[in-house]
């Protein structure tokens, strides 16, 4: 004798194992999801160790006149090294060195220092600084930012 399913059992039966195909789609769906998404942010998580870099000499500079000076940033990525060059002012005032990022704190634009004018103006929007890196005028709406600095043996050392 053969034993019939009744609709019941069947309709269980079926209803669990579409259950478990769910739960199997929602477990790949998870992991892959965790495995993306960490490979995509995992990166900006990660905390950058700051460095000191040489950046010149005390005596090179003329009293609060700002000297731009471009910095080689090294930093591992991998299997390999992502070269980064980045121009920050130089300011003496008397036996202290302040470094400011050149870079214009309105959309990110590359400053230059106008000697005429001393002042620290941005082409893109016309933001003006002054040699403090203090706005002056335009649409800026913070000054440059500062970095910190430091001396030894009259080389001035700016952490970034």
């Amino acid at each position: 004798m053969s034993q019939q399913m009744s609709p019941v059992n069947s309709s269980n039966r079926r209803g669990f194992l579409v259950r478990v195909i769910q739960a199997t789609h929602a477990a790949i769906g998870a992991t892959l999801a965790f495995i993306v998404g960490g490979a995509v942010v995992a990166p900006s998580l990660g905390r950058r160790e700051s460095q000191w870099l040489h950046a010149g000499d005390v005596t090179q500079l003329a009293e609060d006149v700002p000297m731009p000076v471009t910095l080689r940033i090294a930093r591992p990525d991998g299997a390999s090294e992502v070269v980064e060059r980045r121009v920050v002012y130089l300011v003496r005032s008397g036996d202290r060195v302040r470094a400011l990022d050149s870079t214009c704190t309105h959309l990110g634009c590359r400053t230059k220092f106008n000697a005429e004018s001393m002042q620290i103006e941005c082409p893109c929007h016309g933001g003006v600084y002054d040699s403090a890196g203090r706005v002056i005028s335009g649409p800026p709406p913070a000054p440059l930012a500062a970095m910190a600095t430091r001396i030894e043996n009259d080389q001035i050392m700016v952490q970034v």
